[in-house]
Order: structure tokens, then sequence, then C-alpha cells
């Protein structure tokens, strides 16, 4: 796709669907959308798994409600009751755990149960390990140079005192 200038000058007439057939046209000043802001709704409506994840475990109460599903499958109305909520708030966080794909639910007749889908947590698991080995190896470096450092001063250190 073409890269195309930030501003798009539009009409200034703005005709309204249907409507316009019967002269119903409305006049308007000059109207400006950018590029950027047409692209990014597309954009926003279709993040990558990994930032799904990240946005439905970034709330305590979804984390909770992982943890309780950790111990096997539970009913809506089970996991809701250490929380101080309704119940259509409870099944609002369940929608958007859901949607991550860290949450499956099931239908046995009356009954609906929740389980966890511990997939996209393993992504996170394994995107995480990545920068655990970084900063392991950071640190080892560090401890590396900083033991170099101490040897040092230790043999500065010998040889002031003797010529002190």
């Amino acid at each position: 796709m073409p890269v195309r200038n930030a501003w798009i000058r539009v009409s200034s007439k703005i005709r309204l669907g249907s409507e316009c057939e019967k002269g119903l046209d409305r006049e308007s000043g000059p109207m400006y959308l950018t590029y950027r802001l047409n692209t990014m709704s597309a954009l926003l409506s279709t993040p990558d798994r990994l930032s799904s994840t990240f946005a439905a475990l970034a709330d305590p109460t979804r984390r909770a409600i992982l943890a309780r599903l950790a111990s096997g499958e539970v009913s809506v109305t089970e996991i809701a009751a250490p929380f101080e909520m309704s119940l259509p708030a409870v099944s609002k966080h369940l929608k958007v755990l859901e949607r991550a794909g860290l949450v499956a639910r099931g239908r046995d007749a009356q009954w609906r149960p929740c389980r966890l889908s511990a997939g996209p947590l393993r992504d996170v698991a394994d995107w995480v390990e990545r920068y655990r080995r970084f900063w392991t190896e950071s640190f080892d470096r560090l401890d590396e140079y900083l033991g170099e450092v101490q040897k040092k001063e230790k043999k500065d250190g010998r040889k002031r005192r003797k010529n002190g």
C-alpha cells in the first residue's frame, strides 16, 4: 500500500446516504481526515494474541479468576462468589478472558462450566523467557566485571599500604 500524505482534504459537501436523493445535502466546512486514523481502527480491532493476553491479564480481578480456574472447571456463579460484584460484571470479565483465549466455556444442560485454556499463557511465558535470558546474561556479565574491579582494588590497596 503506497504511503499517502498524512492529511487528505475531503469534499465540503457530505451526502447523507439515501437521503441525498431527497435533496438533503448538507453544506459543511472542510473536513480533514488522516490516513492514520483511517487505518488505526482496523489495527485496534485485531490485536495480536500476545497483546490480547497481556490486556486480559492487566486486571487483578481477571488474574484472580484465572487462579480460581487453575483448580478445575467451575460455573460462573462459583467464580463470582468471592468477588463483591454482580454476576453480569463477572461475565464481562470472563468475556475478555475468553476473547484472549484464556478461558473456554462449555455447556452441559443448564450448567455452563468455565475452564482455563493455558495456550496463551505459554506464549507469554515464551516471550518473557527471552527477556529473562537477556537479564540473566547481563547480570552474569556485571558480576564478572565487579569481580575484576574488586580484584584490581585489592591489588592496588596492598601496593598503597606498602608504599605508605
